[in-house]
């Protein structure tokens, strides 16, 4: 199976994540589905069934993270240089509008826009990889053509 590049935090919060899931949750749901069943007749007891259907998605996502650490290649973006790659946080300036903006390239599995982690597969990402600082790209999003001039390139 291919690996999935992630940086350290991204990887620590899937660990924070299933730990939270298999000491919290996952007990949480077992108490609720006990207390439910003591309630007697468990075809018409909603609250049996939605404690069922919870439980469901607690082990559904406990083994997707499980799946996803598996194949995790935790990659270090403090030991690169140079032009942009995975990890790099780049300093952007929309020719349009004159705002700046700020991402950091990361993995899908840990990829927020609205926190600045930018998915590497997005387009992008995919039209920053290779350019360096002072360089500007034209990408088309979803949303039309943009144009960003590469303010700064650091490696956290």
């Amino acid at each position: 199976m291919e690996k999935i590049p992630m940086t350290r935090r991204g990887f620590d919060a899937l660990d924070e994540e299933l730990k939270q899931l298999k000491t919290e949750a996952r007990p949480a749901v077992i108490r609720d589905i006990a207390e439910a069943r003591a309630h007697g007749d468990l075809s018409e007891n909603a609250e049996y069934h939605a404690a069922r259907e919870k439980q469901g998605f607690i082990e559904g996502r406990i083994k997707e993270i499980e799946g996803l650490m598996s194949l995790a290649e935790v990659v270090d973006p403090s030991k690169f240089s140079g032009a942009i790659k995975f990890g790099a946080t780049v300093v952007l300036l929309d020719e349009d509008s004159e705002e700046e903006k700020t991402f950091q390239i990361v993995g899908e599995v840990e990829a927020n826009i609205e926190a600045g982690l930018l998915n590497i597969r997005s387009p992008i990402a995919r039209a920053l990889i290779g350019k360096e600082e002072g360089d500007s790209v034209d990408v088309a999003t979803p949303g039309g053509q943009r144009s960003y001039e590469i303010l700064s390139v650091r490696y956290i």
